[in-house]
């Protein structure tokens, strides 16, 4: 089946005069309609992920817009806008949502999911598949916001023994006015990164859907089968290629651009093939709100998609804000916004947190710098600092840094414990993380590392899985394979967050959080001017064979990390062997994966409408 598309739309002149971005649209008229002349189904698809409370406009780095000439972007009082906009034109159109409301701003780390809840009923959503963060504040709290909202909640992996939680997740739901099931997943990682019950199980999602769209074609006469994701783009690729019966997935949980121009990783839709080798289409929109996802398709009689038109809607400062729900956002914004508003410091140097997944990055520098020594202060025992880079969130920007900012990218309150390893193991647990795959229990790392002055950590991605790690240096020393290294980590990792170690450590001591330690370094080290020093980096060869962590003698240093390779955002797999003369790909994580906890007290766009020709 070949798609029919024409290549531009022009600019449309709509009360929020937004620019358009460009968009492909198939040669039929497919508005205002539900069935053509031979009986084929068109169906609108409006779809949004991994929003992370970004309720109100944000800077490109994710936090607060406090200079709109700067560029803004998103907040739900532009997607009201679009969606109210475009809506009406359209006789058959969904309105989902892929996961991920929680965590993120202040917005949720004030009010939980109150907020949340009150604004998604507001904005009309059709259904909503749960994201991993919906679960770091536990079953209880997840219970009152689904309790609180007015529309389905939907995932085939999610058994629970929860009571609100077990009443009102359901597998998919049938939208009888338009004879379309809607399957909804989430992560099978998110006991690892998040803090589900123990009765709270997440089964395989490729099994979960297959069996709920066999269960649908059993017992209905439904034919029009989507799935609604949050396990990530790569995952969805899986789950397109292992299933059948399925034709189109919606997701989230990556924080993959696609469609989005320059910086895209892929195309809006992504088309592959399936079990019996038709064509599934795959699209999400990107993170925080910044995009809208909107795909128009037509389904033939037995399911299938004969063809498409759509792209994502770029929420910029053009696109109008909903004068109504602004109003109220900005008002919820008035019991915090002394506290998040208050400047602690400055910096002379963005504070990149884009790259934490991928290699050595600034933030990830300085926030465990600022845990090593938070530590040494008070104890002359600590060897060194290790975070997850899922646990960093939003860039600070150059200038003055508020709470707020600090808040944005370190949102989770997770507080600083100091644990003792063999030099054995942590040998093994970082053999782990430039791997992808735990050395003690063969399970999936799913998230990428950052580390504190005191350690240099070297590794080769292009050797075996299991035999990448080069080089370990602590305190200007080898890493000794029988010596006990002091280690200062989160209590989120300790715990085993991100499957970091083998076995969570017991009766650890919490000291203060992670928001409040890097406060008080802001204000010692302000005006902050930093530069990365290769603490992490990308060497040839590989490890000696004398067991201490040695180079193995032609390996060379990455220097100033700048030699540091990009993992690209994905689903936390691991690749297998790189084939000769060939750029081995290292692990990859996803955007999103990162820590259960939270803050309990803490303080352009196109609009696709009117203009497909009829031909």
């Amino acid at each position: 089946m070949t798609s029919v598309w024409k290549s531009a739309l022009a600019l449309t002149a709509l009360a929020s005069s937004t620019l358009a971005e460009d968009v492909l649209v198939s040669e039929k008229q497919l508005q205002k309609r539900y069935i053509d002349a031979d009986g084929n189904w068109n169906q609108s698809f409006f779809h949004i992920n991994d929003v992370h409370a970004h309720l109100d406009e944000f800077r490109s780095s994710g936090t607060d817009c406090e200079d709109p000439s700067r560029g803004c972007y998103g907040g739900y009082a532009r997607v009201s806008t679009v969606v109210n906009e475009i809506r009406p034109t359209l006789n058959s159109s969904l309105f989902l949502n892929a996961g991920d409301e929680f965590q993120g701003t202040l917005f949720y780390s004030y009010y939980g999911g109150e907020k949340i809840a009150e604004t998604l009923n507001q904005l009309g959503f059709d259904g909503m598949t749960l994201g991993n963060h919906e679960f770091d504040g536990g079953d209880d709290e997840l219970g009152e916001f689904l309790d609180n909202l007015t529309f389905p909640i939907i995932s085939a992996n999610i058994k629970s023994d929860h009571p609100i939680l077990n009443r009102t997740i359901q597998p998919y739901h049938i939208y009888e006015e338009y004879g379309i099931a809607v399957i909804g997943v989430t992560t099978e990682t998110t006991p690892n990164i998040a803090s589900p019950g123990e009765g709270t199980t997440f089964s395989d999602v490729t099994e979960a859907v297959q069996n709920a769209i066999d269960e649908i074609r059993e017992t209905t006469n439904i034919t029009r089968i989507a799935a609604l994701t949050h396990i990530g783009y790569e995952e969805d690729q899986k789950l397109a290629e292992s299933t059948t019966g399925l034709y189109l997935i919606m997701g989230g949980h990556s924080h993959t651009p696609l469609g989005t121009g320059e910086d895209e990783e892929g195309s809006y839709p992504t088309i592959v093939r399936n079990a019996e080798d038709e064509e599934v289409f795959i699209v999400t929109a990107y993170r925080w709100g910044e995009y809208l996802g909107y795909i128009d398709v037509t389904y033939d009689a037995e399911g299938k998609i004969l063809e498409y038109h759509g792209g994502p809607i770029h929420l910029t400062n053009e696109t109008e804000q909903n004068a109504t729900l602004q109003a109220q956002i900005d008002e919820w914004r008035v019991p915090f916004e002394e506290f998040a508003a208050e400047v602690i410091g400055t910096t002379n140097v963005e504070l990149d947190q884009t790259t934490c997944q991928e290699q050595e990055c600034l933030l990830g520098d300085f926030m465990a710098d600022a845990m090593l020594e938070y530590r040494q202060n008070n104890s002359d025992s600590a060897d060194f600092a290790i975070i997850n880079a899922g646990g960093i969130r939003a860039t600070i920007e150059q200038g003055d840094i508020t709470r707020g900012d600090v808040l944005s990218s370190f949102p989770f309150g997770n507080s600083l414990v100091e644990v003792t390893l063999s030099g054995d193991d942590l040998w093994k647990v970082l053999e782990g993380i430039v791997t992808g795959v735990s050395q003690f229990n063969d399970e999936e790392i799913t998230s990428f590392f950052q580390v504190s002055r005191g350690i240099k950590v070297e590794y080769n991605p292009e050797n075996n899985n299991g035999s990448r790690l080069v080089s370990v240096t602590i305190g200007g020393e080898p890493l000794d394979r029988e010596t006990e290294y002091n280690v200062v980590t989160l209590d989120f990792i300790a715990g085993g967050g991100d499957n970091f170690f083998a076995n969570p450590f017991e009766n650890v001591i919490t000291l203060d959080t992670q928001d409040e330690i890097l406060t008080q370094y802001i204000q010692a080290k302000s005006p902050v001017d930093i530069e990365l020093d290769g603490r992490i980096a990308i060497v040839s060869g590989s490890a000696g064979t004398a067991g201490n962590g040695t180079s193995g003698g032609n390996g060379t240093s990455g220097g100033n990390g700048n030699n540091s390779s990009t993992f690209g955002a994905g689903n936390g797999t691991v690749p297998g062997d790189c084939p000769a003369n060939t750029a081995c790909t290292p692990p990859i994580f996803e955007g999103g994966a990162t820590q259960g906890a939270f803050i309990p007290n803490a303080i352009a766009a196109c609009f696709l409408v009117c203009l497909f020709a009829i031909l």
